[in-house]
């Protein structure tokens, strides 16, 4: 029988349903699906930057025009992240809805970079209908993770977010070598038909568990205070309080969280939009192009894992500014790998890059709950993710700019300092003892 019990930090926890008894079979099922939706998902962010080239070739479009529709989508897809969770919370958009809503308006956006003839068609099919349907799918496969994972949420959450880059790097591979634009149709088509099925098929079996559902073991007041078994009770303590998102828009915290946000984003836009036409024009032409941009997106989708796993171990503060520390080093080591074109620093840079600011996202999701607990963490999650919305405003300006990379470079080193300062809110901070010189 289910019944709720309550830890020292007054978290809730539902226990005394499996989720066999609940599914009829393991909660990696829910895993699996949302990792293999996430896959196909994240085509169309990642693998962007192997089709801009081909989109002003074929219409003679310039780059920034190309660019300003990647721009729009990313506002589109990281703006629907909290409207997403709201409606999840409030029952309205089960995420079998939402997931089937997001296949379809995935397959539309790749479908229109197959096709478009107009830049008007790729801001509206592309930017506006797949950058929401992308949206849908993020959105929905993390809060799925989030809610059956409650005991292992940041490995898990960083495990599917990476699919989301590193399942890109097959495609963008191949066209490095063998898209062209008389070919774009037929394979943006069949990519379109693809991910319409796997992330329809995944979607329509997902399932939530009921609220503050925890697994059959550990025994969760024990989890709570277990430091041996739970290494992240002493990297990260829980929030002091549960807060709604009004609370934490009037949060100091969550204004920090939001601009080191905004300032990651606007980094990793900046490479994505802009290495491979920078390396192309340093003469590594288009296979090194694609290599490297092939090296941005995998590793960060594995970056996304390992330091999820850190940031249990060593806090999710000190991972974070560690990670924009080396976003922002990145920038000047592709800076001056391109002007000597040296390949190599070219791949490491790349490397740099995706470590850096490319896994904050998965970290994102642990400093949420252990900053603002856990009862309204997938709406918080949403508001904070917004911040995507604004950097991409920032980071195509980064594309469009003469100096893209060292001012890449100093926003990244900017959010580290930002970093730093963080602070659970609601919880006193330490005064230093002033101790009389007369003292015994």
């Amino acid at each position: 029988m289910a019944q709720e019990l309550v830890d020292i930090y007054g978290r809730r926890y539902r226990v005394g349903e499996s989720d066999r008894d609940l599914l009829g079979r393991s909660r990696g099922w829910m895993m699996g699906l949302s990792w293999a939706a996430m896959l196909a998902a994240g085509l169309q962010q990642y693998g962007f930057a192997a089709i801009a080239p081909i989109l002003t070739r074929a219409h003679g479009w310039t780059f920034e025009q190309v660019v300003l529709s990647l721009g729009l989508w990313t506002v589109c897809q990281a703006g629907v992240a909290f409207p997403a969770a709201r409606l999840r919370d409030r029952g309205v958009l089960p995420p079998a809805q939402a997931t089937l809503l997001g296949a379809m308006l995935c397959a539309a956006g790749l479908f229109t970079l197959g096709n478009a003839s107009s830049l008007a068609m790729v801001f509206l099919g592309y930017s506006v209908l797949g950058g929401i349907g992308t949206g849908l799918v993020y959105a929905t496969c993390v809060g799925t993770v989030m809610r059956w994972f409650p005991d292992r949420t940041a490995a898990r959450v960083g495990a599917v977010s990476g699919a989301f880059a590193y399942g890109c790097v097959p495609f963008v591979l191949a066209a490095g070598f063998w898209l062209t634009v008389e070919r774009r149709a037929l394979v943006l088509d069949m990519l379109a038909v693809v991910v319409l099925v796997v992330i329809a098929a995944c979607g329509v079996l997902l399932r939530d568990p009921p609220p503050h559902w925890w697994p059959a073991s550990p025994d969760p007041r024990a989890w709570a205070l277990d430091k041996a078994r739970n290494r992240s009770v002493v990297a990260n303590r829980p929030a002091v309080r549960h807060f709604r998102p009004g609370e934490v828009l009037r949060s100091r915290t969550a204004l920090a969280l939001y601009a080191i946000v905004m300032l990651a984003a606007a980094v990793l836009l900046f490479d994505l939009a802009y290495l491979s036409t920078y390396v192309a024009s340093r003469g590594g032409g288009a296979v090194l192009a694609a290599v490297a941009l092939s090296v941005l997106a995998g590793v960060t989708g594995v970056g996304r894992v390992l330091l999820g796993w850190l940031s249990d171990h060593w806090g999710r503060k000190r991972i974070l500014r560690l990670a924009l520390v080396a976003g922002g080093v990145a920038q000047f080591v592709l800076l001056y790998s391109g002007e000597h074109r040296h390949a190599l620093g070219l791949v490491v840079g790349a490397a740099l890059a995706g470590l850096g600011n490319g896994c904050c996202y998965s970290l994102l999701v642990g400093l949420v709950r252990e900053y603002f607990g856990e009862d309204s963490a997938l709406q918080n999650f949403g508001v904070l993710y917004s911040a995507k919305a604004a950097g991409a405003v920032l980071g195509i300006g980064l594309a469009v700019s003469s100096y893209g990379f060292v001012a890449a470079g100093l926003l990244s080193l900017a959010g580290a300092l930002l970093a730093g300062r963080l602070s659970q809110p609601g919880r006193p901070q330490l005064l230093p003892v002033k101790v009389s010189r007369w003292a015994a």
